[in-house]
């Protein structure tokens, strides 16, 4: 496995899918999440939950990683040079990424390249990435906060956050773990815990996305607790950068 990433990294055998952020209020798609496949030369399309523990055990994760955010920033530009609705772009960091030397860098690297604004860019980091050495991080987080980076943390409800934390750190956007919205409609502790989040990110002045949106009647229910934004295959699956642009030919030009 770590020859074949190592072949497909050299080959440009990784292509990027995004999946649609959408505006609860509005309806409307306001930005994207890319994610990585492997379009592996014999075994077709390879998804991440098959190689990414690999490359971020064999230091792997970084070239990949920095590959992701320098294409997800082309593709971003690229549909605004093309004239459709601007969107943002959500892109996952793994920890070993956001820790290696140099990935501020890495991230004014991309920007520059590509012409994307540092606003459309949001960087994804979970719980456990932001509370392991918080005082070392906070540099990394606010460093990339002056940029004019988004930030966002990533499946919230599963880690460790400490809320003296929460409250110091430059981040304007909690993601519900979608195992808090699987049975939302079913399980009262779920409702609980979701709309606990959404109380306390509307508190702290933070956007609130839900994560693994399938369902009408979760749609529903996000919508009467206050939840901004949503993702899921109630939406629409990853899809490719034309499926994407074809999405948001489909809708209202408006701005973020």
């Amino acid at each position: 496995m770590e020859s074949n990433l190592r072949r497909a990294l050299v080959q440009n055998e990784f292509i990027l899918h995004y999946q649609p952020l959408v505006n609860l209020e509005t309806g409307l798609i306001i930005g994207v999440e890319a994610l990585i496949r492997w379009l592996h030369p014999e075994l077709g399309v390879i998804m991440p939950d098959r190689f990414i523990h690999v490359a971020e055990e064999t230091g792997l994760i970084n070239p990949i990683g920095d590959w992701v955010l320098c294409e997800a920033c082309r593709q971003a530009q690229a549909w605004c040079d093309e004239g459709l609705p601007p969107v943002f772009m959500a892109v996952n960091v793994a920890p070993v990424q956001f820790r290696q030397s140099g990935f501020i860098e890495v991230v004014a690297g991309a920007l520059a390249t590509s012409g994307l604004e540092p606003g459309r860019l949001e960087l994804e980091l979970t719980e456990r990435t932001v509370m392991h050495d918080a005082d070392i991080n906070m540099g990394t987080l606010s460093a990339l906060h002056r940029m004019g980076v988004e930030l966002s943390l990533d499946d919230f409800g599963t880690g460790y956050s400490s809320l003296a934390y929460l409250k110091r750190f430059p981040v304007g956007k909690l993601k519900i773990d979608r195992s808090f919205v699987n049975d939302l409609e079913t399980d009262p502790d779920d409702w609980a815990i979701a709309s606990t989040i959404v109380s306390m990110g509307r508190s702290l002045r933070m956007t609130v996305l839900a994560e693994g949106v399938e369902k009408p009647e979760q749609l529903t229910l996000l919508r009467k607790m206050g939840c901004d934004m949503a993702q899921g295959y109630l939406f629409s699956r990853p899809v490719s950068a034309e499926g994407m642009a074809d999405m948001l030919r489909r809708q209202p030009f408006v701005s973020r």
